[in-house]
């Protein structure tokens, strides 16, 4: 039988180790960050935890399968990694942070069978594969970088034409664009989608919108 105290060093490493990923995620300011990777972590712990105490009190007067509700974790997981993704006109995003919060339910049900090695060391490769894979991504692999411009204006005002104008003068493409009104006063956010070739634009174009006539402020907002 399962102690206490193996029931709850299983809890706490699940925890620790998904805050670490969590923590990365939370860092570059995606939506699924430190919080629901240490919930969905702990939980996925819980579920094989019970699973086991299952299988332990049950299975000498009926057959019982410690690995069938595990399953049921893997194969539920995929409405959190559909919240996570999210897809505008031209791109779609999130699709790594959905992959995090896979593994790191691969990582509770490991460390709530007992395999701590295994869920320590993926955890492991997982923080590389996230945070220095990534920069190898934007070095080696990648030749469009794709961010978000966030214009403030007044509402009523077109500045849609400028920012076109100033795009293609850096030879960008703009891939979608929304509109999100202010609850109070009459100012709107112009939230535009650009890819452009190089990363060394990225800021010269942030100046550059922020001097359009009649903008209030400018700046990239997080992905």
């Amino acid at each position: 039988m399962l102690s206490n105290w193996v029931i709850l060093f299983r809890l706490l490493l699940a925890a620790a180790l998904s805050g670490v990923v969590g923590f990365e995620r939370e860092f570059h300011g995606r939506a699924a960050g430190f919080r629901t990777h240490i919930l969905l972590c702990m939980g996925s712990t819980l579920i094989m935890l019970t699973s086991i105490h299952i299988f332990e009190v049950y299975s000498a007067s009926a057959p019982c399968d410690p690995a069938r509700i595990a399953a049921g974790v893997i194969t539920g997981i995929g409405f959190l990694g559909a919240g996570a993704i999210m897809r505008s006109r031209g791109s779609v995003r999130g699709l790594t942070t959905a992959s995090s919060l896979w593994v790191m339910t691969g990582v509770g049900l490991a460390v709530g069978s007992g395999m701590y090695f295994g869920a320590t060391i993926t955890t492991f490769l997982t923080i590389v594969a996230l945070m220095v894979f990534g920069r190898l991504e934007h070095t080696m692999i990648r030749k469009d970088w794709y961010k978000t411009l966030a214009i403030e204006m007044k509402e009523g005002t077109d500045y849609l034409k400028a920012v076109k104008a100033l795009v293609a003068e850096y030879e960008g493409e703009i891939t979608d664009f929304d509109i999100e009104r202010a609850k109070e006063g009459d100012l709107v956010t112009l939230r535009i989608g650009v890819k452009l070739r190089d990363k060394r634009q990225v800021e010269a174009l942030l100046q550059d919108a922020g001097r359009i006539e009649g903008v209030r402020s400018a700046s990239w907002a997080i992905d």
